[in-house]
């Protein structure tokens, strides 16, 4: 039996990665220890982690999640709020499988997708 998954993302600087999920998206960090090159955070019933890959190069990043969440309109109203990075596909529309998605950009160019069955 399968009962959770926590992805694992790169990021280059753990401060910029930190400071985006808490306080742009309203994450906890997640976890006891503070390790230099790992980053884990949390919210409601999601983690996500982050292992440092300072040679990244964001233009060449495809990491990504899919999220599900219960509110979406407003997780799309924070991030707008937030100046979070929206790719231009990446606003809140309903799509033809009966979701409503949106999606974001972290400082790494992860790709996080928020979406709401209809």
């Amino acid at each position: 039996m399968l009962s959770e998954i926590h992805p694992k993302l790169p990021m280059r600087n753990k401060s910029i990665t930190r400071d985006f999920y808490l306080n742009k998206l309203n994450f906890q960090e997640f976890g006891n220890d503070d390790y230099d090159s790992y980053l884990m955070v949390q919210k409601d019933d999601i983690e996500i982690h982050f292992f440092e890959f300072k040679e990244l190069d964001p233009k060449e990043n495809y990491g990504q999640v899919y999220i599900r969440t219960d509110n979406i309109d407003e997780w799309y109203q924070l991030a707008l709020k937030n100046r979070v990075s929206i790719p231009t596909a990446g606003h809140l529309i309903i799509k033809p499988w009966q979701q409503k998605e949106f999606a974001l950009l972290d400082p790494d160019n992860n790709l996080l997708t928020f979406g709401q069955a209809l």
